[in-house]
């Protein structure tokens, strides 16, 4: 019991480390105590229901305990496992064909590369009706809707998302001028 008490007041990182030394399932089921309902949460974004995002989330916790001595300790075990669901949940949506045509319209094949958007800015996004919002977001591809998520949902700066997605901040940046751009374009034809 001890041993249990002492777990519970290790850092994410040092739990990592004993998980990935021992495969001890135990010592797992706190690191997934701590983080279940955010990786739900993200799960969520991407699914259609609560059932789905429960099956995604269980998906994501099973391949991160195969996956977890990949984590290299670059940056926070919470950036890096936010990384790896939505990585996993793009990967999902992209894999599932079927869906992906489901939440495709006529609307996607009229979006062209979104240089010429003026700059949008956040204050745009934030106007949008959230309904229609909700539908415009899941016609767009998931990794639009992951910088997106990333960015307004879990409100990581763009060194942040940088890190997580492995690429530069003007990339980032990049991607996010074009992702507000495509979700504008599709709110404004719905």
């Amino acid at each position: 019991m001890g041993d249990l008490k002492k777990t519970i007041h290790l850092s994410d990182e040092e739990l990592v480390c004993k998980i990935v030394a021992t495969n001890n399932t135990h010592l797992f089921a706190v690191l997934y105590d701590r983080y279940a309902v955010v990786v739900y949460n993200k799960c969520y974004g991407f699914s259609k229901n609560k059932e789905e995002a429960q099956d995604l989330t269980h998906d994501v916790f099973i391949r991160l305990f195969v996956k977890l001595r990949t984590f290299k300790g670059k940056s926070k075990f919470s950036t890096w496992l936010y990384s790896f669901t939505y990585n996993f949940c793009v990967n999902y949506v992209q894999r599932d064909s079927h869906k992906k045509k489901e939440n495709k319209t006529v609307i996607t094949d009229d979006i062209k590369e979104v240089d010429d958007f003026d700059e949008i800015d956040d204050a745009a996004l934030f106007e949008l009706k959230a309904d229609k919002l909700a539908k415009a977001m899941a016609i767009i591809e998931p990794n639009d809707k992951m910088i997106l998520l990333m960015k307004y949902q879990d409100d990581l700066s763009i060194k942040e998302i940088s890190v997580v997605l492995e690429i530069g901040e003007s990339a980032v940046k990049m991607r996010l001028k074009r992702a507000k751009g495509k979700v504008v374009k599709i709110y404004n034809e719905l």
